[in-house]
């Protein structure tokens, strides 16, 4: 039934439990392939810059998020193999996490997205859904599955 099932991930709980249901598909799926994919917010240099203060050595902001994400992509691939997923590949990529969710979608001609209701930038707002999960449910050409 899928062959591609992308795993929009963010550290938070909620996206975690999204990979949970990706590698319960995958198991229905053995020859299905997970994709995982952390998105973090491009800062431009200008942006770096606009600090008042800040010290000699300071890393450029999109360098920081980028490590950060991948770190969020490799214990998202631990997690998966140790859960039993069998065909896992991780990406990285900035931008607007919406747009890029969808665009990489499409891309990897993924058959499902999976994603959690709110990630970590939601906050207590009483809202079921969190921004993204609600823009790429109603903007993806594929079936979203928001867990």
């Amino acid at each position: 039934m899928f062959k591609r099932i992308l795993a929009a991930v963010d550290g938070s709980k909620t996206s975690l439990k999204a990979l949970d249901k990706a590698i319960d598909l995958q198991k229905l799926m053995p020859e299905a392939e997970i994709y995982i994919l952390c998105v973090y917010k491009h800062h431009s240099l200008f942006e770096a810059s606009l600090s008042i203060g800040r010290p000699d050595d300071m890393d450029i902001p999109d360098k920081v998020l980028s490590d950060y994400a991948k770190g969020v992509v490799n214990h998202a691939k631990e997690l998966a193999k140790e859960h039993g997923a069998t065909k896992v590949r991780g990406f990285v990529k900035a931008g607007k996490p919406s747009r890029v969710i969808i665009k990489f979608a499409q891309d990897k001609e993924a058959d499902l997205i999976v994603v959690g209701t709110k990630g970590t930038n939601s906050d207590k707002d009483g809202m079921f859904l969190g921004s993204v999960s609600h823009r790429v449910a109603s903007n993806a050409k594929c079936p979203v599955l928001v867990v």
